[in-house]
């Protein structure tokens, strides 16, 4: 059982990692923390002198006590053969053939991976960026965390370029900072995924995007772009726009809305391929067919859902594709090269969840 000196001594850790204290910062009195953590003078002083001995904190005489620069020197280990793989999520979805395509390139070249996630979390991307770069990897590769919110983790990016160590960025960038990059042409992609429903004759559609993921936003910029060039029927779009952090299920609550109305959507737009499942079963449950009823699209091409009932039609994500070129890049970075970004222009999957319209 943690006791009460651990107990302050890893709050104030936790604090000063967070960014809440930065570097030179004063912390609070003793007496401040005394009354802050329920504890006495003696435990404040141990924790205090804790953080001391691991160079989180000093102390000036007669003056406090501030956060010391705890950073460590993050630059390129060149005895190191571990790269450091961070991405919102690891086991389920795209990321397990992401991950493969990197391993495979790294592997030859006798290179392991050293894997953490956020749950694309910022406060966990903090902690997981930390604890990987502590380790003193040679490289690192990222999947950004909530892309299109500010970052409070900027700093630590910042850092990381000051130390001139090997990193990129898969599926999306941090625009506050410059590093090479393996992308999707995401609102390329969505524009034509629209269009092909166009074409199929739907003119009421629906969208639902997540709008926390800079991918997301992408995706519904192609959506409205699709729109922007019929003017006659783009009074019939709708979108539902949400956070990774939402409730899914009151999101997909909230198609009910417009399946009510009496020009309901004839299509509905998927921000990616898991979402779309989501929905096809909520419209079954509602006796509601597809695409007999509503043709339901996602994106991403998730291994499954070709085998769905009906078969999804979707975006392609080079999911393999993308570890592999990451991995290339890598290499190629480690070598003192100087790379290139790549963006992927997606191919549209058609299959059955589309139903053309007289």
């Amino acid at each position: 059982m943690e006791n009460k000196f651990q107990h302050v001594k890893e709050k104030l850790k936790e604090s000063i990692l967070a960014g809440q204290y930065k570097v030179n910062d004063k912390l609070p009195t003793e007496s401040e923390l005394m009354a802050l953590y329920n504890v006495s003078r003696y435990t404040v002083r141990r924790a205090i002198g804790a953080l001391e001995s691991e160079h989180f904190v000093y102390r000036i005489q007669g003056g406090g006590m501030f956060v010391q620069d705890w950073h460590k020197d993050w630059s390129n280990d060149n005895e190191s053969k571990l790269i450091g793989i961070i991405t919102t999520h690891l086991a389920n979805y795209i990321f397990p053939d992401i991950i493969s395509g990197i391993d495979r390139v790294l592997s030859e070249k006798g290179y392991s991976l050293l894997l953490s996630n956020t749950h694309n979390n910022h406060e966990k991307e903090r902690k997981s960026l930390i604890s990987v770069l502590d380790t003193k990897v040679a490289g690192l590769i990222v999947e950004p965390t909530q892309s299109a919110l500010e970052n409070p983790n900027i700093d630590l990016y910042r850092e990381i370029k000051e130390d001139k160590l090997p990193t990129l960025f898969i599926n999306a960038e941090y625009p506050e900072v410059s590093f090479p990059s393996v992308t999707t042409n995401d609102e390329t992609a969505e524009n034509r995924l629209v269009n092909y429903l166009f074409e199929m004759g739907h003119e009421s559609i629906l969208g639902l995007f997540q709008v926390d993921d800079i991918q997301g936003v992408n995706r519904m910029n192609g959506f409205v772009r699709a729109y922007q060039q019929y003017p006659n029927f783009s009074y019939k779009s709708n979108f539902i726009m949400y956070q990774s952090s939402d409730d899914i299920n009151q999101v997909i609550n909230r198609i009910d809305m417009f399946l009510n109305e009496k020009s309901y959507p004839t299509a509905i737009v998927c921000y990616n391929d898991q979402l779309a499942i989501r929905v096809i079963d909520y419209l079954k449950e509602k006796s509601i067919a597809v695409p007999a009823d509503v043709s339901v699209v996602g994106f991403d091409n998730y291994q499954m859902v070709q085998y769905m009932s009906p078969s999804l039609t979707t975006m392609n994500h080079e999911k393999d594709k993308m570890g592999e070129e990451a991995g290339r890049l890598m290499i190629e970075m480690l070598e003192g090269k100087t790379v290139e970004s790549v963006r992927y222009d997606p191919e549209l999957i058609k299959r059955n969840s589309v139903e053309k319209l007289n």
